[in-house]
């Protein structure tokens, strides 16, 4: 006996509020540019610039009292990691305390570090300061645009597969679909405010990964339902191929959001933002695959004669194993 989430057959109508879900989508698109362009995103110190000060102690490392002994400090956004190596003595505990630039500076400046490492000195008399990095504009500058660059290959890279195995229409469905996603991700992070890194790009990257193979189930099932009722609608095989594979949408997403959820709730301040993004692209994800690239697909229309040989159709490879 196998778990259902869903009926074995469904035949939910997805279009039925097609003008709604699509344009909505397009507003919250619209809305979380806005937001971007007039509030602007909480830079992490990998994009804004910043020092790193590395601490060695005798003693386990206390993030909370060692944040307590840096708040009288206020330095504003301040990490504190405690670092694991098998290489490590028993006796050694080391902790990276990451601080952002101040405003109007380029990175820490040289009494700032002092103060802290009085401040954690007279917490921990054994800790001691092995090294201290600082990251200026410059090299956060070039993390800005390696960031860009990585996000925009590899939505390219993806429009060439699409277009590849599928046709040039589902490939723009997609791309829709994933610029709909990391826009809205992007949105809700300068709403919220959250500190964006290089973390969330790296986040951003999975979510496009997740997406596109939630998006490339439902087009794969679509295409054989193109060849397989030749004589039916495009908008009805895009709804059965949706109802089709729509258990499998749920069961992964569902198993995934529970991983997700834990990690959200137990894995603390550092991987919160990371999981936090993960978390809503795998929501928007699930959500685009069906009402922004099926819609998209609709739109534009599909050859429905893929069973003869064209070879200018966009379907040469086709046959190859995703």
């Amino acid at each position: 006996m196998r778990l259902r989430l869903v009926p074995e057959q469904t035949n939910f109508d997805f279009f039925r509020w097609a003008r709604l879900t699509f344009g909505g989508s397009v507003v919250a698109m619209l809305a979380a540019v806005a937001c971007f362009l007039l509030i602007g995103l909480n830079y992490g110190i990998d994009f804004s610039g910043g020092t790193t000060i590395r601490t060695d102690a005798e003693v386990a490392v206390d993030v909370g009292s060692y944040r307590e002994a840096l708040a009288p400090l206020e330095l504003g956004d301040v990490t504190i990691t405690e670092v694991f190596d098998p290489s490590f003595d028993d006796d050694q505990h080391v902790a990276m305390i990451v601080i952002q630039a101040q405003d109007g500076e380029e990175s820490v400046g040289a009494e700032t570090i002092g103060e802290v490492q009085a401040a954690l000195t007279a917490l921990e008399p054994s800790v001691t300061f092995p090294s201290v990095e600082s990251v200026g504009p410059t090299v956060s500058g070039e993390l800005i645009t390696k960031a860009v660059l990585a996000v925009t290959g590899a939505l390219f890279a993806i429009v060439i597969y699409i277009w590849l195995r599928f046709e040039w229409q589902f490939a723009i469905g997609a791309v829709a679909a994933l610029v709909h996603d990391v826009v809205l991700t992007i949105g809700i992070f300068s709403i919220l405010q959250i500190r964006f890194d290089l973390a969330i790009i790296a986040a951003i990257l999975t979510i496009v990964g997740y997406s596109i193979n939630d998006t490339v189930v439902v087009f794969d099932r679509a295409r054989e339902n193109l060849i397989k009722h030749k004589k039916k609608p495009l908008r009805d095989v895009l709804n059965l191929s949706a109802n089709e594979t729509l258990s499998r949408t749920l069961m992964t997403s569902g198993t995934t959001l529970i991983a997700l959820v834990a990690l959200l709730i137990l894995g603390g301040d550092v991987l919160r933002g990371f999981v936090f993004a993960i978390t809503w692209g795998v929501l928007v994800g699930t959500y685009s695959s069906i009402y922004v690239a099926k819609n998209v697909v609709l739109m534009l229309g599909v050859r429905r004669d893929w069973g003869n040989k064209d070879p200018k159709g966009g379907t040469t490879f086709a046959n190859v194993d995703a």
